[in-house]
Parts: structure tokens; C-alpha cells; sequence
């Protein structure tokens, strides 16, 4: 850990870790375990509510394209236990300086699913990995939101283009 020193007063003003993070989010749906797990594992259901097309299949080992109007990105699938768990590794630039692993756990949890995600590491030490977390803390919350209304509301939160 690092002092900063704040430039008018000269005094110490803050803690900075160079720590990786991580990211780690909970949320309950009243989707079955079945239904999230399928919601990732499945490129025509994923594309119904995080990106407009998914590029080739999502079995463990393979690589996949995710395509958005702006933006396309690979995920390769590391992890598929059925109705349980779900893994993949991807980039967060376009140069792949930085690519994390995201692991969505799902337990059953009355008529629904427990669902806890947790993506990284990320290097805070730099600007780049710095900027990323911030935006995976935001995209994650978004993607998430965007999940659980296409799941228990039928809802497609997505934005025109």
C-alpha cells in the first residue's frame, strides 16, 4: 500500500492497494436453476437479452463470439455444470491486455435461484485495470438487470439501435 499525498495541503489523504480486485454480485431470481444456467449456456437464449447474436456454441473448450452493433468479443467456456455452475474467460479490451474469468454459481433457493457471479482479477495498480473494474462493476449491474427482466418478467431490456 501506497500514501498519497493530497497537492495543496501536503498531508497524506489517501490509502491506494495495489491489490487485484474483484468483482462479486448477488442476485436472487424467481427463475429456476435450470432456466439461468440455459440463459448462458445456450447461444439463442443468451442472445434474447445480452447480446444481438452469439457466433458459434458454448460448449466447454470453445470459443464464442458475442456481437453487439458496436462491439464483438469472445468468451471461452472453461466451466458448464449443468443448472449449477458456469464459467468463461474473456477480454475487456480490444487489445486483450486484460482478460478475466467470470464463474456464475446458482443455487436453488425456494421456487427460484441464488445466482452469484464473481469476475477477475483485475490489476488496480494501472489506470487500464483500474477503468476496467469500474466499468465491470457498471456492465455487470446492467447485464444482470437485463437477465433477471428477460427471466422473470419476459421483458428485453436491451437498447435500440
Amino acid at each position: 500500500m501506497a500514501d498519497v499525498t493530497a497537492p495543496r495541503t501536503g498531508k497524506s489523504a489517501a490509502r491506494i492497494s495495489a491489490e487485484p480486485r474483484t468483482i462479486r454480485m448477488r442476485r436472487r431470481l424467481t427463475a429456476s436453476p435450470e432456466r439461468v444456467f440455459r440463459a448462458f449456456s445456450d447461444p439463442e437464449e443468451l442472445a434474447r437479452w445480452l447480446p444481438e447474436r452469439v457466433d458459434g456454441g458454448l460448449a466447454v473448450g470453445s470459443r464464442t463470439i458475442l456481437v453487439w452493433p458496436r462491439r464483438r468479443l469472445w468468451w471461452e467456456v472453461l466451466e458448464a455444470t449443468p443448472n449449477r455452475r458456469f464459467a468463461f474467460r474473456w477480454p475487456w479490451d480490444d487489445a486483450e491486455r486484460l482478460i478475466t474469468t467470470a464463474t456464475l454459481e446458482l443455487t436453488p433457493s425456494g421456487y427460484g435461484t441464488l445466482l452469484d457471479l464473481e469476475d477477475g482479477p483485475f490489476a488496480t495498480d494501472s489506470a487500464d485495470g483500474l477503468d476496467a473494474w469500474a466499468a465491470g462493476l457498471e456492465g455487470w449491474g446492467e447485464a444482470l438487470a437485463m437477465l433477471r427482466a428477460h427471466l422473470d418478467f419476459s421483458v428485453d431490456l436491451r437498447p435500440l439501435v
